[in-house]
């Protein structure tokens, strides 16, 4: 059930991630295993290498032969995340040959307190491309107004990069011009433009949490019976609302005159890539970022507890499509109740920095405590 689940989903047109990595998973022979069941890449962030490190012993003998050499703790950091990184790539490079380059990725986060820096962000973008040193690896760069320059920058020098953090319409529209915009460049510069491949990640679930929040207080405050009514039939629904109306824009970017000319010169697809799919609504399906997101031509990067929950009963049914009419009703109703979904999106966009940022600390406060004895777990 679970190996026809999977490989259904990706003869389909939809390739399913695993937005997790660790040290165990690659020792153990478990992250081989996912791959016999379907899974066709990986993404990670400063949260995840936060617990993975932090929380376990697995990285305590590297640390501890890190430090005696001298290695600062920045410099830790940044061994032990391309070391997983390197191996996960490498575990996953069949899946890279057998597609063509389309899946086999493992994707690694830029410094996050650089969000804001472009510079500094395409140096260190490039410093880790070098440094990683795998063809089926691509870069995080969040898609802040100061990231997609670096984004435009990054794919004119033919590194792959995941656009990440997206929330709104606007923030996707503008990180697929400015990946046009690095292809344009590249093939100016004669680079090989069918080498390069990059994906948008947009973050879901999160809208749900703030917008499920906002519809009960004015659910808890209204008097009018109707209203509620209204009110909590809008529940569950933003989500997946806004992500059918990027779906609509993609189709009709990657479907435009203007990147068929980059297309005939090689140019691949950037794909829209479902982040932060875990079910936190209760009382919502623990598989609802996945079922309710099934689409062509799309990359769904989910946590191991939705994976197996997928696998485990996981049906492959189209559930987006070109026709936003549903999506824009939903969305022109949470207008009408005063909830403007961009606004919300702008607050996710600087929650979902400034978390990355504090996990970031974390992890390396976490690293430099355990340098020093060797014996620091984060409960």
């Amino acid at each position: 059930m679970a190996r026809i689940v999977a490989n259904e989903l990706a003869e389909f047109g939809q390739s399913i991630w695993l937005d997790n990595i660790n040290r165990a998973m690659i020792n153990s022979g478990k992250l081989k295993e996912m791959l016999g069941l379907g899974l066709r890449g990986m993404t990670s962030n400063p949260t995840i290498f936060d617990k993975a490190i932090s929380a376990s012993v697995n990285y305590d003998e590297k640390i501890s032969e890190l430090h005696q050499q001298g290695k600062s703790t920045l410099e830790i950091y940044d061994c032990l995340t391309v070391r997983d990184v390197q191996e996960a790539a490498d575990i996953l490079k069949a899946v890279y040959q057998e597609t063509n380059g389309l899946d086999g990725y493992v994707s690694l986060e830029v410094n996050p307190k650089l969000a804001f820096d472009t510079q500094r962000t395409i140096e260190e973008a490039k410093r880790l491309h070098e440094k990683v040193s795998r063809s089926n690896v691509m870069f995080k760069v969040p898609a802040t107004k100061k990231g997609f320059k670096a984004i435009e920058e990054l794919t004119a020098c033919g590194i792959n990069v995941n656009a990440t953090l997206i929330f709104s319409l606007e923030q996707y529209a503008h990180t697929a011009q400015s990946y046009m915009e690095g292809i344009k460049r590249l093939i100016e510069n004669r680079g090989d433009t069918s080498k390069v491949r990059s994906v948008a990640s947009v973050f879901v679930s999160r809208i749900d949490t703030i917008v499920d929040g906002l519809l009960e207080e004015k659910i808890a405050k209204g008097k009018d019976r109707q209203k509620n009514i209204e009110l909590s039939l809008l529940k569950g629904k933003a989500a997946v609302a806004n992500s059918g109306l990027i779906y609509r824009k993609y189709l009709d970017i990657f479907s435009s005159g203007e990147f068929k000319k980059l297309k005939d010169k090689g140019a691949n697809i950037q794909r829209v890539l479902w982040g932060s799919t875990s079910t936190k609504g209760p009382g919502y399906s623990d598989i609802k970022y996945v079922s309710e997101l099934i689409a062509k031509g799309t990359v769904n990067t989910m946590p191991e507890n939705t994976w197996e929950a997928f696998l485990g009963h996981g049906r492959v049914k189209e559930a987006l499509s070109a026709d936003i009419e549903d999506a824009q009703k939903v969305i022109d109703g949470l207008k009408d109740f005063d909830i403007d979904i961009a606004v919300v999106c702008a607050k996710l966009l600087r929650d979902g920095v400034a978390a990355f940022q504090e996990s970031f600390e974390s992890l390396l406060h976490s690293i430099e405590e355990k340098a020093k004895t060797g014996k620091y777990i984060k409960v």
